[in-house]
């Protein structure tokens, strides 16, 4: 990476949802690791059938709030007492579908399943992905990197910048509608630069941020094609009405390198810096792609 073509960028904030498709925390500090960040998307709901469930069918999973601890991760959503679960427990393996992809899993029990299922009114099991299972994203966009996931859609990790947000909640003041948060597009790095211009993003090559044990490198491959779930509120767990997020998005942000899909962030691979450490407010650099 040459520092000639880099311009300063700021982490300003870290997200890890530690069951997919319910809500994320903010962390002031996590360890990247093989998959994304530790515990990213490390348990996933399934049904049963062993396919999974997200908030495009069961919005109301955006209700379920975690709480990272020393030795558990700790559940609460409204109306439900709390789920506590051991980091360093799991019960039976299975098999499960995330996507295209029938992975090894582990079942996280009875408790668990049935906590979800009451809440979120259907059958429903809680499972973690097996550290031994390797899931790799596409080749054709992450090239010579073997690019490893937990259960998260298809790349380690998502990265956006306030700058998107900001232009995106601009555009929503003009059709009369408040601003939204970050949490709706559920990056995990959230980077910021007096250099970027909306959705700068897109144009770059390789974040490098320098920590204490050495270089993180990450390297964004394709853009992040949305789904519905934006449309979600977080704080409500219901579906806007009328789905204004999407439609305004859909105004100004159609790819055509993905066939007109609507985009916002950049997913990413990690190049170099597995099991070090990313801060919010360290700083770093970025390379454009040209």
């Amino acid at each position: 990476m040459s520092d000639e073509a880099a311009i300063p960028i700021e982490l300003r904030s870290i997200h890890v949802h530690p069951i997919k498709s319910c809500a994320g925390v903010s962390v002031d500090e996590a360890l990247l690791v093989e998959t994304g960040l530790e515990f990213d998307r490390a348990w996933m709901l399934v049904d049963a059938d062993g396919e999974f469930v997200s908030q495009r069918e069961l919005p109301r999973m955006a209700l379920v709030t975690p709480t990272l601890r020393h030795a558990d991760l700790l559940l609460r959503a409204p109306g439900m007492l709390a789920l506590h679960l051991a980091l360093d427990a799991v019960e039976e393996p299975t098999r499960v579908r995330v996507w295209n992809d029938e992975v090894a899993a582990y079942d996280m029990g009875a408790l668990a399943a049935q906590w979800f299922s009451d809440f979120l009114r259907q059958p429903l099991r809680l499972v973690r992905f097996d550290p031994e299972q390797k899931r790799l994203s596409a080749k054709s966009w992450t090239g010579p990197i073997d690019a490893e996931n937990a259960f998260s859609d298809a790349f380690p990790i998502l990265v956006a910048s306030t700058a998107s947000l900001d232009a995106l909640n601009a555009r929503l003041g003009a059709r009369g509608h408040g601003p939204v948060g970050m949490d709706r597009f559920r990056p995990n790095l959230v980077i910021a630069s007096g250099e970027f211009d909306a959705h700068g993003e897109d144009h770059v090559d390789e974040l490098v941020f320098d920590t204490a044990e050495g270089p993180v490198r990450l390297k964004l491959v394709k853009p992040c094609a949305r789904c519905p779930i934006p449309d979600v509120d977080p704080a409500t767990g219901v579906f806007d009405t009328p789905r204004t997020v999407s439609e305004t998005l859909a105004g100004y942000r159609a790819d055509a390198r993905l066939g007109g899909a609507v985009t916002f962030g950049m997913n990413a691979v990690i190049v170099e810096g597995v099991e070090r450490a990313l801060r919010v407010g360290q700083t770093g650099r970025a390379t454009l792609a040209f």
